[in-house]
């Protein structure tokens, strides 16, 4: 920065698992005018492990420090685990700190309204952390649904598949309704927001959710399909039971289709350490991932033409909340945004329990 540059923002992050270490951490660090200034945990073992990764932060044993500090700070995030999202945006909003909250923001779109209420009562930004809007084949089919390259959508497919038959562990898989676990509101978070990001407003929701694997507590094998105002059809997949992986986009229109296998590099390159520093190649993927435009016939049979995916940009998501706080730019996704995004989770997990479709 040079001498006529603002003083970088100052950012408290609660929690430090793998949402917190794997992408916020590394993500602010990387953010011209973020500078990471505080982790809190009360783990020991990943006290020593922030110390280490950003040698000079502070760390602070609960969140309660960090509101009896609150002037030293300008932006909260939230990624501890997801029963804790409400309370902790809720103390930090009270605080007079602008928050960013890991998806899902609450367990319920009232939840969600009513922290974006409190958020617009306060005149606080209140962003909620969808980074795979920002995925590298997410990016490249919004720019083929924009420009026309398909035609009208008709149908669209997203699949979010893994192949782990063994349980980690962990409040993930806690079939605890307060825990908040289950890949319908972790993967689904992601998939759903897609789908509403592209094609609007849901009217009908239909799904099917099930707990495959012995042991497992909470859904591991889940199915939507989403109606939109528009007509068009969303059919989303999230499992973790998946033996043969299907493509991760198939999008049919009235013009061609657009399928896409693969996932977006970005999370396997933080889990590995690399880091998006300025001049660096990130999110770019190899030519023989890229997916294919045609119709007639399956890409995997000569059909289509390869398009080039564009390249991932998880850090577009922490320059746009900077952006924002200095009144340059809008929130890159609103409260309002993921509360719409869980009145179809709603919707889904009614539907699958009582063998309905719901009209949202």
């Amino acid at each position: 920065m040079t001498g006529t540059d603002p003083a970088p923002l100052r950012v408290g992050l609660v929690g430090y698992g793998l949402a917190g270490s794997v992408f916020h951490a590394p993500l602010i660090s990387a953010t011209e005018g973020l500078t990471l200034d505080t982790v809190t945990t009360g783990n020991p073992e990943r006290q020593a492990q922030a110390r280490a990764a950003y040698p000079g932060i502070r760390v602070a044993e609960s969140p309660e420090e960090l509101w009896a500090r609150a002037d030293e700070l300008d932006l909260i995030v939230v990624a501890s685990p997801n029963k804790t999202h409400v309370p902790v945006a809720t103390a930090a909003l009270e605080a007079g700190l602008p928050v960013v909250v890991d998806k899902p923001v609450a367990g319920t779109a009232a939840e969600a309204r009513a922290l974006a209420a409190l958020a617009e009562e306060r005149g606080l930004l209140l962003s909620v952390f969808q980074n795979r809007r920002w995925d590298n084949d997410f990016r490249t089919l919004r720019t083929l649904v924009a420009d026309g390259s398909l035609g009208d959508v008709q149908r669209f497919e997203s699949r979010f598949e893994r192949w782990r038959p063994l349980l980690k562990g962990g409040w993930r898989e806690s079939g605890a309704p307060e825990e908040i676990g289950g890949l319908l509101y972790d993967l689904g978070s992601h998939v759903v927001d897609q789908a509403l990001v592209l094609f609007g407003p849901a009217v009908r929701v239909y799904a099917e959710s099930d707990v495959r694997r012995p042991g497992a507590e909470a859904d591991d094998d889940t199915f939507l399909a989403i109606t939109h105002a528009n007509g068009v059809r969303s059919h989303l997949y999230v499992s973790a039971t998946t033996a043969q992986l299907g493509p991760r986009f198939r999008v049919l229109g009235s013009r061609a289709g657009y399928v896409k296998y693969g996932l977006d590099p970005q999370e396997a390159a933080l889990r590995e350490g690399l880091r998006p520093t300025p001049g660096a190649v990130w999110g770019v993927e190899p030519e023989s991932m890229w997916g294919a435009l045609g119709a007639g016939e399956s890409p995997l049979t000569g059909g289509g033409t390869p398009v080039e995916t564009l390249p991932g940009d998880y850090p577009a998501y922490y320059a746009g909340v900077a952006a924002a706080l200095r009144g340059t730019g809008d929130n890159p996704v609103t409260a309002h945004e993921a509360a719409a995004a869980l009145d179809v989770l709603e919707a889904a997990k009614r539907s699958a329990r009582e063998g309905i479709t719901v009209t949202l």
